[in-house]
Parts: structure tokens; C-alpha cells; sequence
């Protein structure tokens, strides 16, 4: 009888060895996703397969850092949710450098976001309006940067194309038009105030200059929370989308999407295709939907339904609530991973999902969540190694030191997510010297600064 348990006992974890081995990927596996996302940067980069090119590595008219001279009182738009960001970010300059910020967070109302264009912009420009009451500053006429998290086609510093509204948004009358131009016709409409709108800019750029204000080795941005993406100073010469060879330009790579070619079909596991075929938008962002928080917990949940099917956990009964979308949240792979004294906490969130478990059954669960989290972790480094080692070669190097900047909860919260990107880098680049620096504030602080550098750009040029 004992040989008979222990003999199915050993089988089950077998079987559940190999499902979770497509997740467990060697060093020389990695070095060749690093290698991919190179040629895909690459392709993005050049004129003649920049259209055909998955990452798309899109200019961003930012052809510089903060040199620390910057000053002056800057308003911030931050836009990429149902909550909307007015700030006021004073910058000195000189022994008394430092950066002040006042906020105030406004809700986009559903109807705003689901009725027209001008609607959703005469409520913004509202909520602008209240808050320079709140501070004071009606009467100035305040530069502008607007952090707009959408997608979009940038064609100058001050112009930006929406191409797809995401997130919740619908409203008509701004997909194919300038992002910049819809706010400044709604400033006008208003007639209270007026606002130099200088530049708009995503959240990725927002905190490599965040970032980069306080640290001069920063030239790298990294998203690692819902979603995911990168950005980078590249030298002007590489960027054959844009006219010009001299200085360097920001470039947005939109890495997301890298994989959407088919080019990480033998990385992607079954579980990845599952998730990806019933999202909201199959075939695309493959990259992200392998590594963000927006369906790293749907991943798991999907591991989780076979391994109950085949009788590896919860006595092969599987609840009706652990079948619906969405409800193993990514933030419980954080809480499990965190301490062992977690799995009382995962008995309680079976529970709440109709599910007799053991306490074998939390050691696998914990067990899936570790490995799903680790794959997605070294895939994110080893598409940083492929953008570090891209810079250490721009300038010609052996060695280099490269500091990214980075927002983002998973990164942040996630126990174990921070330290094994770092590792991956560190194994995939050993001629760059990285370090991350978590950017508090980068989308507000980082669209402020933005617009100070291209203040004193534009005023040198004055002169």
C-alpha cells in the first residue's frame, strides 16, 4: 500500500516537473532571445524594414537628458487611466538644485471617456483650470508637458498621432488626430488660461529623464507593472526614421510587441497561447504578455486549471470561480512568494475561490508562481541586455556603466522579480556595469523635465 502512494506520488510530480520544465530556460536560451530582440531593434531602427518590424523603436523628438541647469515652473499632464494627474513642478537650479511638485488627482468620468473628443478634452482642460485656482497661477502662462500613455506616432516633440484608444477609452473624434492640437482647441474654448504646450511624451521616457536628473549615468527607461516597455538615448545616426546624424535622440521601443512575428514561438509555452488567444488583443504584444502584471496571474491560473484536470491539485476538482477570467490577481505570485507564512494565506484565497486545498497544494501553487515569475523576470533582462550592450557598442567601449531608471509594482513589489532581471543582465552583458534606480515619480516629474530641457534648448537657440 505505502509503495503504491509513494509510487503515484512520484508519478504526479513527474508530471508536473514536466509541464513546468517549458518554463525553465538555460542561459543559452536567453543569450538568444537576447540576440533576437537586437536584430528586431535593429530592424525597427532602419528606414527599409522599419514598417515590417515588430519593435517599432519609435522616435520621440527628446534629443536630450537634463544637464542640471534647467529652471523654472512647469505644469505636468499625466493621462493614462480613469484617473487624470494635473501637477505644478518648480525646478531651481544652481547650489540650491532641487525639484518641488504639487499635485491633484481628478477621475475621468465614464461618460467622458465614452463620449466625444471634445467632451473628454473640455474636461481635462477643467480639471487644469481648477488646479492652477488651487495653486494660484492663472495668470501664468506656464510650459506644458503632457505624459499620454496611449499609442501613438510621434512626429514632433509637440505632436503626437493617436492611433488606438486602450484602457477603457472610446472617444470619438481623436483616433488619427493630434493629441496636442485637441488640447490646445479645448485651452481655447475655454478662454480662461493660457499654457505653452511644449511637449508630450510616454511614461517610459518620463522616467529615464526622471531618472536622469539626479543621475547622469541614466539614459535607459523601463516599465515593469501592468504593462511593459523600454526606451533609450540612441545616437541620431541610427535613427534612419528621422532626418539628421548629429547628438542622440530618445528612442521609445514599443518592446512589447517583440514576438509578435513569430520570433519567440519556441520561448512561448502553451499556457502563454492560451492567454494570448483569449485576451482582449490576440497575436498582439506577445513580449508584454509573457512578463507584465496584466497576465502573469492569468498565466498561473491557466497552470493551475490543467494541473487540477489531471489530478495534480485540489483532488482533481476544479471550482466554477477558478475557471473565470482574471481572478487569480497577479499581485497573489507577490504575497505567495513573499514568505513562506504565505501559504495560510493562499488556504484563505482557495477558500474564496471554492477550492479544497492541502498544504501540498499550496507548496505547488507556490511552486508554479515561482517559476512562472522567474521566465518572466529573465525574459525582461534579456531584452535589457540587448539594449545595454546596443549603448556600450554605440560609443564603442569594451566596458561600460549603464544606469536604467524604473517604475513599475511588479518590480517594485514582487519579492524576487527585481533581483533575478538584475542577475539575468548581469549573466547576459558582463561588459556592462547596470545599475536600477526605481524612479518615484517618473511620468509627472519626468514630462516636467522634459519640457524644462526643451525650454533651455529652445532658448539657447535664441540667442
Amino acid at each position: 500500500m505505502v509503495t503504491a502512494v509513494a509510487y503515484r506520488l512520484a508519478k504526479q510530480q513527474k508530471m508536473r516537473e514536466e509541464i513546468l520544465s517549458a518554463f525553465l530556460l538555460r542561459d543559452e536560451q536567453l543569450l538568444e532571445v537576447k540576440k533576437r530582440m537586437r536584430m528586431q531593434m535593429e530592424r525597427g531602427l532602419k528606414k527599409e524594414t522599419h514598417s515590417a518590424a515588430a519593435v517599432k523603436m519609435l522616435a520621440t523628438y527628446v534629443r536630450s537628458t537634463p544637464d542640471r541647469t534647467e529652471k523654472g515652473d512647469f505644469l505636468a499632464l499625466d493621462l493614462g487611466g480613469t484617473n487624470f494627474r494635473v501637477l505644478m513642478v518648480k525646478i531651481w537650479s544652481g547650489k540650491c538644485r532641487a525639484v518641488e511638485m504639487h499635485n491633484k488627482i481628478y477621475a475621468i468620468p465614464m461618460d467622458a471617456m465614452e463620449g466625444t473628443g471634445e467632451e473628454l478634452f473640455d474636461h481635462i482642460v477643467h480639471c487644469i483650470s481648477d488646479f492652477l485656482e488651487y495653486m494660484g497661477m492663472k495668470d501664468c502662462v506656464l510650459p506644458l508637458g503632457f505624459t499620454f500613455s496611449f499609442p501613438c506616432e510621434q512626429r514632433k516633440l509637440d505632436q503626437d498621432i493617436l492611433l488606438k484608444w486602450t484602457r477603457g477609452f472610446k472617444a470619438t473624434g481623436c483616433e488619427g488626430e493630434d493629441v496636442v492640437d485637441l488640447l490646445r482647441e479645448a485651452i481655447r474654448r475655454r478662454g480662461e488660461f493660457e499654457l505653452d504646450v511644449v511637449a508630450i511624451v510616454n511614461d517610459t521616457i518620463g522616467t529615464m529623464t526622471s531618472c536622469g536628473y539626479d543621475d547622469p549615468f541614466c539614459e535607459v527607461g523601463l516599465i515593469v507593472g501592468t504593462g511593459c516597455n523600454a526606451g533609450y538615448m540612441e545616437v541620431m545616426k541610427n535613427v534612419e526614421m528621422v532626418e539628421g546624424d548629429e547628438g542622440r535622440m530618445c528612442i521609445n521601443m514599443e518592446w512589447g510587441a517583440f514576438g509578435d512575428d513569430g520570433c519567440l514561438d519556441d520561448v512561448r509555452t502553451e499556457f502563454d497561447r492560451d492567454v494570448d488567444q483569449l485576451s482582449l488583443n490576440p497575436g498582439k504584444q506577445r513580449y508584454e504578455k509573457m512578463i507584465s502584471g496584466m497576465y502573469l496571474g492569468e498565466i498561473v491560473c491557466n497552470i493551475l486549471i490543467s494541473f487540477t484536470k489531471r489530478g495534480l491539485l485540489f483532488r482533481g476538482k476544479i471550482s466554477e470561480r477558478l475557471k473565470t477570467r482574471g481572478i487569480f490577481e497577479t499581485k497573489f505570485l507577490s504575497h505567495i512568494e513573499s514568505d513562506w507564512l504565505a501559504l495560510l494565506q493562499l488556504r484563505a484565497i482557495f477558500q474564496q475561490l471554492g477550492l479544497q486545498s492541502t498544504c501540498d497544494d499550496s507548496i505547488i501553487v507556490k511552486e508554479v508562481c515561482g517559476v512562472v515569475s522567474r521566465l518572466a523576470a529573465q525574459l525582461c533582462g534579456a531584452g535589457m541586455a540587448a539594449v545595454v550592450d546596443k549603448i556600450r557598442e554605440n560609443r564603442n567601449l569594451e566596458h561600460i556603466k549603464v544606469n536604467v531608471g524604473i517604475i513599475g509594482t511588479l518590480y517594485k513589489l514582487h519579492p524576487h522579480f527585481s533581483t533575478v532581471i538584475h542577475q539575468t543582465v548581469e549573466r547576459l552583458a558582463p561588459k556592462c556595469l547596470v545599475s536600477f534606480v526605481q524612479s518615484e515619480d517618473g511620468s509627472g516629474k519626468g514630462a516636467a523635465l522634459i519640457t524644462a530641457v526643451a525650454c533651455r534648448i529652445r532658448e539657447a537657440g535664441q540667442h
